[in-house]
């Protein structure tokens, strides 16, 4: 899926974690979700308007820049210069090239530009921060001396940032992602110094903090990874939980940090996180009962979870558990229309069936190995 930033209420990057060899991909399948905790646009001030960036890196336009990577298609981050051709990437992007993706020519050699990537910090610090005063009455922009007037717009500032780091990440640039999401967290934390644990800004916190972790988790720093999903459970966890797209955020930042420990062989751990994200959704569809999405992620929780109680030696619990989930989609109604869905449905149907399946004819095998 494609991440959506947190501040548009559009996820996160996609789940990328590699699986381990022989796992039915199904049943650590990525938990599908993330938006943009800056999706929210406050009411705009009668007396000001949001100012025009001059190289167009407004957060609802998209533009390649003097200070974009064409490769990444994100702002420069660690720039580095090809010779001879002098044509400039950012330094993990273009490291993957023998040619220079521009004019072809042979790289011998990439070196740092520093001064260039100083003046990307110097804009990404300021950008968003300039509100000029409009006249009320014509609304034109006042020309007064060409004074400014500079002030903290973090909504802007943080949908920028982000946009920029879903582009690094989807590139696979996950230092630049890392580094843009970090000063979006830093932004949203000063914010919750001065405001206080307001609903909007836990969910943007919580949303970046996801995010953070998948860069995280790409990269193969697992505990890191944990840290922030844990972190961004903390903060989601204190927001009303009638929201659906909250809780369906917070239920997959439980379950991420399921996987990872799955991973790690703390299977006791992986079950404790899958079974608070499978109480998470359970409690959603008790008021949305009818919404598919909601029944399909509660069967994908009840598989993860069996899986766990499997491997821990329960076969009974999981064998409750993969039937519960088949019972599920077995019994849910989609629309014509609704052919994603349904592919997905019959995809996780077909692994339950399976694990089911499998362990019959384990059964089968025994009880013809004793006869």
């Amino acid at each position: 899926m494609t991440p959506v930033c947190p501040f548009v209420k559009a996820s996160r990057p996609d789940d990328s974690t590699p699986k381990k060899s022989g796992e039915n991909s199904v049943k650590h399948q990525a938990d599908s979700d993330s938006k943009c905790p800056f999706s929210k646009k406050e009411a705009s001030d009668s007396a000001s308007s949001s100012p025009k960036c001059p190289f167009g890196y407004d957060q609802n336009s998209f533009k390649i820049g003097p200070f974009s990577c064409v490769i990444c298609q994100a702002l420069l981050f660690e720039s580095s210069k090809c010779v001879p051709c002098a044509h400039i990437f950012c330094k993990a992007c273009i490291s993957r090239f023998k040619d220079c993706p521009l004019c072809g020519a042979d790289i011998e050699k990439i070196e740092p530009d520093t001064n260039l990537q100083g003046l990307v910090d110097r804009f990404i610090e300021g950008h968003a921060r300039i509100r000029r005063s409009v006249s009320s009455n014509q609304g034109e922009e006042t020309k007064e001396s060409g004074q400014v007037e500079y002030e903290d717009v973090s909504l802007e500032r943080g949908s920028f940032l982000v946009q920029h780091a879903m582009r690094a990440f989807r590139a696979q640039n996950l230092e630049s992602a890392k580094s843009r999401l970090s000063i979006c967290a830093e932004d949203i934390r000063s914010q919750i110094e001065k405001a206080g644990d307001t609903a909007e800004l836990c969910s943007q916190l919580g949303a970046v903090l996801g995010m953070l972790g998948d860069c995280c988790r790409g990269m193969g720093d697992a505990n890191s990874a944990v840290a922030y999903f844990e972190e961004s459970v903390e903060f989601l966890s204190k927001l009303p939980k009638d929201d659906k797209e909250i809780m369906h955020t917070l239920s997959v930042s439980l379950n991420k940090i399921g996987d990872l420990k799955y991973y790690d062989g703390n299977l006791q751990a992986a079950r404790s996180y899958y079974l608070q994200s499978l109480n998470v959704r359970r409690d959603v569809i008790k008021h949305n009962s009818t919404v598919p999405t909601q029944v399909l992620d509660v069967a994908v929780s009840l598989a993860k979870v069996a899986d766990v109680d499997r491997n821990l030696g329960d076969e009974k619990l999981a064998t409750d558990g993969f039937q519960e989930a088949i019972d599920m989609l077995e019994s849910l109604t989609l629309d014509s229309e609704a052919s994603g869905l349904e592919q997905r449905r019959q995809s996780v149907l077909e692994f339950l069936k399976s694990q089911v399946a499998e362990k019959q004819e384990q059964v089968e095998t025994q009880v013809e190995a004793t006869a």
